[in-house]
């Protein structure tokens, strides 16, 4: 979908984000200022090096006229409509370049433009420009912020509560500064000291973080062909889990049995002795010994077999 079909019908056109997205403009300002950019799990990092977005404002002295006009315009007035699409569809390169700025960090970068280009109608809406600051100024901050709160919302793949999504987007913006100041990874207590926060809350954001971006159990674990899957590795059965039911079905008879047979039955199976070294220590015979064993044995396996 072009940038000329969504500021025909913008309202209409993206009022879902995972619809399909506009194009991506090609001339697009390479220099105007995104604040914070998104990490992997969508954290916000400062990037000091980005020019303000004052200096993309002489590209869309333009559209301030019609901006002012827009803005002075009754809400039923027949032309608000027409200027209001114009407005939308000059500035989507500003919304188109700060989704790409996002890209590449798990979500599609169609969606990306959708969203962007949602924060930039609510910025075209609610900016009034009596109030004497510049379009782009407040643009950036919300678009940022749409895109923000829809990585915030969507972009994990399991649900985590907004208190460890918000604390985690803040450890994230804290990492680079901590680590560049100490020469190394910063620990969870000085991560804690520098927010503010106890050091358990750290722990569980960081925890909550590895939930943004689940693997998929067909994902290939090796590049040659004929590679396993993970699936391949995890989708088996835990044999532990058979014996969890056979030591809690043994676990009444075993109490039922002698204290001699108990005996008797953990010196040959847990401490592997034979029957003569077992018979000697008990001091009955081997022949007795081995009947023990025997009959033991036998009450143990009907147990097993009248359980299932």
């Amino acid at each position: 979908m072009s940038g000329a079909s969504i500021a025909g019908d913008a309202t209409a056109q993206i009022a879902s984000p995972l619809m399909a997205g506009g194009s991506v403009a090609a001339n697009a300002p390479a220099d105007l200022h995104v604040p914070g950019q998104l990490s992997q799990d969508g954290a916000a990092a400062a990037d000091p090096s980005t020019p303000s977005p004052r200096t993309a404002q002489g590209k869309y002295e333009h559209l301030i006229p019609l901006q002012r006009r827009y803005a002075e315009l009754a809400p039923h007035d027949p032309d608000r409509r027409w200027r209001r699409e114009q407005l939308i569809s000059g500035y989507l390169p500003v919304a188109e370049h700060i989704a790409r700025r996002f890209a590449g960090r798990g979500e599609p970068l169609d969606d990306l433009v959708q969203v962007a280009t949602v924060g930039l109608i609510n910025a075209v809406d609610r900016f009034e420009p009596a109030r004497g600051s510049k379009f782009l100024s407040f643009a950036v901050p919300t678009i940022t912020g749409e895109v923000r709160r829809y990585f915030r919302d969507h972009g994990w793949s399991t649900r985590v509560p907004r208190r460890l999504k918000d604390l985690n987007l803040a450890i994230r913006s804290t990492l680079g500064e901590l680590s560049q100041q100490l020469g190394r990874a910063p620990r969870p207590s000085e991560i804690a000291d520098r927010l503010g926060v106890p050091v358990s809350e750290v722990i569980e954001a960081l925890q909550a973080g590895k939930a943004y971006r689940g693997s998929s159990l067909d994902d290939m674990l090796g590049c040659r062909e004929g590679s396993a899957t993970l699936g391949e590795f995890v989708s088996a059965l835990d044999a532990q889990l058979a014996r969890i039911d056979h030591r809690e079905t043994l676990r009444p008879v075993l109490a039922e049995l002698t204290p001699r047979d108990r005996t008797i039955l953990i010196l040959r199976f847990f401490h592997q002795l034979t029957q003569a070294q077992i018979a000697a220590q008990v001091g009955i015979s081997q022949m007795h010994v081995s009947r023990v064993l025997r009959r033991t044995l036998t009450l143990l396996r009907n147990s097993i077999s009248s359980s299932e």
